[in-house]
């Protein structure tokens, strides 16, 4: 049975001499892998153009049941991305997104906020000008919500500290929880109010940012444990000053 899907590609994969695992998070069937030829012809270069991270498509799959690996019948463009792979800042913020993607997406269920708030969130990325140092950091922190992991901001007050393992600010040191101090549980709070409007308006430094993007995906390896190591935040933090 052939389907028509919005996708969102999230990574490639080389499986044998013929053939790339392309995993594509999809609106209404949530992740999918597709065995997709390889290939020499003009075409299959084409195809595997439109195959790149964060990629958002219109596609058409074969769904049989029981089965691990779909086909892919038709892809096409749905939304023109030039800068996200052109500018080395916006493309190095793509290509962590995706990695971390790879990691927290495991269902193969439709999530329509989910998927709604990714999507958007390439389509802000490829449009803004200018500086773009806090994009990951705005995108982690709301991704929580739709993941179901956002933290909760009841109780917070300056003294407060930050218990990563609920997820909560607490009074005091809570034995044998991952804490943050309350100079850095006042950042979490802070970052609950930033948005992709106004994150340009967030001022830190390269040791701030680099310490805040080390808490979150901390965070996230507490409440996720599908996230293993992953290569691109170390990119990251040589970009941005």
């Amino acid at each position: 049975m052939y389907e028509k899907l919005k996708g969102i590609v999230l990574n490639t994969i080389r499986y044998s001499d013929k053939h790339n695992i392309v995993h594509i998070y999809t609106d209404g069937r949530g992740l999918m892998s597709f065995a997709v030829p390889l290939g020499r012809t003009q075409a299959a270069r084409m195809r595997n153009a439109l195959l790149m991270p964060l990629s958002l498509i219109d596609l058409e799959a074969a769904v049989r049941p029981g089965r691990d690996l779909a086909m892919l019948r038709e892809v096409r463009r749905n939304y023109a991305l030039s800068t996200l792979y052109s500018d080395p800042m916006k493309n190095a913020i793509a290509l962590f997104i995706s990695e971390l993607l790879t990691h927290v997406i495991q269902e193969p269920e439709g999530n329509d906020p989910l998927f709604r708030y990714i999507e958007q969130s390439v389509q802000l990325l490829e449009q803004m000008p200018g500086q773009v140092a806090n994009f990951h950091i705005c995108f982690l922190f709301h991704l929580g919500a739709h993941l179901g992991i956002q933290p909760n901001l009841e109780g917070y007050s300056k003294d407060s500290w930050f218990d990563m393992t609920d997820g909560v600010f607490v009074p005091s040191a809570v034995r044998g929880h991952n804490l943050l101090q309350p100079q850095e549980a006042q950042v979490i709070y802070l970052l609950s109010r930033m948005t992709f409007s106004n994150m340009g308006f967030f001022r830190f430094n390269r040791e701030e940012r680099n310490r805040m993007l080390d808490v979150i995906i901390g965070y996230y390896r507490l409440h996720n444990a599908s996230i293993g190591t992953l290569r691109s935040p170390d990119i990251l933090k040589q970009l941005f000053v």
